[in-house]
């Protein structure tokens, strides 16, 4: 029986909660405080990484998204490039490959059939240039 990852666990969770709070209307990191359980620190990493660093995050996304604007993306796809994003800048322990994978699967899972080719395209542009010079 395959053990779950714990990591792909906390990636998905912070995506509920990024989800929860555009959803709401509320800062992600709002999000956090309104769980009644406290989520994992890695969850918890991510949501306030997002949200401290949200605008940054959206720049980089939409300067690469030819003819699209950012409300006229799927919120989930949004949010997934955001947490990847957030990933690729921030948190340059992980390779480009899991970053990458993790977030076509949570497209996959989670959006539109076309989602993950979108995701995929786009986050493949940011790590491009935020790690042109690291090789995986």
């Amino acid at each position: 029986m395959e053990r779950p990852d714990e990591r792909s666990d906390a990636r998905e969770r912070a995506l509920y909660l990024l989800y929860e709070a555009q959803a709401k209307g509320i800062a992600p990191a709002d999000t956090l405080d309104l769980q009644v359980l406290e989520p994992d620190e890695l969850t918890q990493l991510l949501v306030r990484g997002v949200d401290a660093h949200g605008a940054a995050l959206d720049e980089l996304i939409a300067a690469r998204a030819e003819g699209w604007t950012l409300p006229r993306m799927p919120v989930l796809d949004l949010n997934i490039m955001r947490l990847a994003t957030f990933e690729l800048v921030h948190r340059t322990d992980v390779p480009t490959a899991v970053v990458l994978n993790e977030a076509v699967e949570l497209a996959k899972r989670y959006s539109t059939d076309d989602s993950h080719r979108f995701v995929n395209g786009m986050l493949a542009a940011v790590a491009s240039e935020v790690r042109a010079d690291q090789t995986d």
